[in-house]
């Protein structure tokens, strides 16, 4: 006697049904069935959401944000720069030559509003700085001859010598003496500062809409000669005074000027090109831009120096400056219309507006009293026969949903056999019913039963 082959393992058997199930699922067809709920409630939360969505794509969409223009940031711009104004420091008068740094005129420039100057420095040996690090001695085994310190003032020599004043002693150092602390004189270049002018001419050009322009009037008078920037009176005339742009940055012009700092000009060239080119108009605005709340870093200084020669020896003045730098930086977008963005936009306009359609089915199926009436209601399923059929007619209704044509006129066992035994046609075959669809159909008394007792609406919507 043959022994019976193995039972397959549980595990497995559910896998195979699992499998069947997923690839007989991947292949259905779902279609959205309409369905009226007459609630009050529910349709106004499902006409809030759908205006709250059509506001928010009509004004902030394409008002406020244009997403209906294709648009470019970033134009190439070029800057041109040129200041005018003298001043006075207590031994000289200083013009645009000696306190504009550098002098070419580009985006980037600084204004010196005072110095340090340590004049007559030559080759030579003389006490080290006293703010250098371990610069300060008591005796000459406190210095390290040839010690050579980064941040000090040239190579040590091994000697402790008396400071430039006081009583302190410090490493003694071959270098440009004297050091830069010990014989260092203050001037303020201020005092007429705030009246300097500042001309900024700045071009901008959008490759992409072929769009150029200036911000300078097309005249041909001395109107440039004669007019200072005003946003109402004179918006392309870009001659700024430099208190003004202190001013306008929100900062103290003598605090600025002692200490120094960087002051950002902003241009900014936000175009609508679907308007005349008369639209399109420069922004400026000021600001500081390095940290002065920070004590290490705050302010702006640079050091330079002069040289010439007295008795055939090379001398040099130091000049530790303190300024206001300028940067001019120019930033904006243009825009114009565009078919592509504009049908992307509405798409997603209209698309978004069904989120209040999801909404409200979540709150039927989830909140509602009669959300189990409503699940049922709202998915049905439709099963075709598995047998294959020779007449054409009936594999092409059922293929499109349709009811196949009556077999014969017979009803009940009769029918079925009937039609089985006809030339080649069967009926359609009824869709297993969960347990909890048979429970709710089977119950008499239930509000299910009474709804389907209604009559159907003569538009073709069931109704709840």
């Amino acid at each position: 006697m043959a022994a019976a082959p193995p039972e397959a393992p549980a595990g497995a058997a559910a896998a195979r049904r699992l499998a069947r199930g997923c690839w007989s699922a991947f292949w259905d067809y779902e279609t959205p069935k309409v369905i009226v709920v007459r609630n009050r409630r529910l349709g106004v939360v499902y006409r809030a959401v759908q205006l709250l969505i059509l506001l928010y794509f009509v004004w902030y969409v394409f008002v406020v944000q244009k997403s209906y223009q294709d648009s470019e940031t970033g134009p190439e711009s070029s800057v041109i720069t040129k200041v005018k104004g003298i001043t006075a420091s207590r031994h000289k008068v200083w013009d645009v030559e000696e306190y504009v740094k550098p002098p070419e005129g580009g985006s980037v420039f600084s204004i010196i509003t005072r110095i340090e100057v340590t004049p007559f420095q030559t080759l030579g040996k003389c006490p080290e700085s006293i703010k250098v690090h371990s610069a300060t001695c008591h005796s000459d085994s406190d210095c390290v001859a040839g010690e050579l310190d980064m941040l000090g003032n040239g190579l040590r020599t091994g000697r402790c010598v008396p400071y430039y004043f006081g009583t302190s002693k410090t490493c003694e150092v071959s270098g440009w003496c004297p050091v830069e602390d010990g014989a260092s004189v203050s001037q303020f270049l201020g005092k007429m500062a705030p009246n300097f002018t500042i001309l900024i001419k700045n071009s901008i050009h959008y490759p992409k809409f072929q769009f150029s322009k200036g911000n300078l009037a097309s005249r041909k008078d001395d109107y440039l000669k004669r007019c200072t920037f005003d946003h109402v009176s004179d918006p392309y005339c870009p001659i700024f005074k430099l208190g003004f742009i202190v001013e306008q940055a929100g900062e103290n012009f003598t605090e600025l000027a002692h200490r120094g700092g960087v002051i950002g000009a902003i241009i900014n060239w936000d175009c609508d090109l679907d308007l005349s080119a008369s639209e399109c108009n420069p922004k400026y605005s000021f600001r500081r831009l390095d940290p002065k709340h920070v004590p290490a870093s705050s302010g702006y200084n640079f050091r330079f120096a002069k040289y010439y020669k007295i008795n055939g020896t090379t001398t040099r003045t130091l000049i530790k400056a303190y300024g206001i730098r300028i940067d001019v930086i120019v930033h904006g977008q243009a825009g114009k219309f565009s078919l592509i963005p504009t049908i992307i936009n509405l798409a997603t306009a209209l698309t978004s507006i069904g989120v209040g359609s999801f909404l409200c089915d979540w709150i039927l199926l989830t909140f509602m009293n009669k959300n189990k009436v409503y699940s049922h209601k709202k998915f049905d399923k439709v099963c075709t026969p598995r047998q294959p059929t020779s007449s054409w007619p009936v594999t092409l209704a059922l293929a499109l949903g349709q009811a196949p044509p009556q077999p014969s006129p017979l009803s009940g066992q009769e029918g079925w056999q009937g039609a089985k035994q006809g030339p080649g046609i069967w009926p359609p075959r009824p869709c297993p019913v969960s347990a909890l669809s048979e429970q709710m159909v089977a119950a008499p008394a239930s509000g299910l039963a009474q709804q389907d007792s209604t009559p159907a609406d003569p538009r073709g919507l069931a109704q709840l």
